[in-house]
């Protein structure tokens, strides 16, 4: 069963520079996505290419990765602040090929204390209620 959400993410660095009055607030780069695609089988937060642009997000580093599709390499960029049902964190994303959908990979999940349910899609983990309980390590 296919599951979609809201996020809403943005640029970490045009963020801390709008705190630190560097720049002006409404020069931070934003976008909200109204059906991202809950991916349990994805790891990160993952982009198409031409959001990643939007966002002003900068490469970092290449990782291997194993898709659908087969072994590819992969682009992680800079981090975005991203929230989901009214819940905040920042990652660094991943790249995927134009056209592909945003994918909430499950290290955002675990961040955040969501789960997928198959008939109300995603939710708080009902193991804590409405409380957000962060795994020690």
């Amino acid at each position: 069963m296919r599951h979609t959400t809201e996020i809403q993410l943005v640029n970490l660095n045009d963020l801390r520079f709008a705190e630190a009055g560097f720049i002006p607030a409404e020069d931070v780069r934003r976008i909200t996505v109204a059906d991202a695609l809950v991916d349990t089988g994805a790891t990160r937060l993952c982009l198409p290419t031409s959001l990643i642009e939007h966002l002003g997000l900068r490469a970092i580093d290449k990782r291997t990765a194993r898709t659908a599709a087969g072994i590819v390499e992969r682009t992680i960029y800079s981090e975005v602040e991203y929230t989901l049902l009214e819940r905040s964190s920042t990652i660094r994303v991943t790249d995927l090929p134009e056209g592909s959908p945003v994918l909430i990979g499950h290290m955002v999940l675990e961040e955040l204390d969501l789960c997928v349910d198959m008939k109300r899609g995603l939710i708080y983990n009902p193991a804590h209620g409405d409380d957000w309980i962060e795994e020690q390590l």
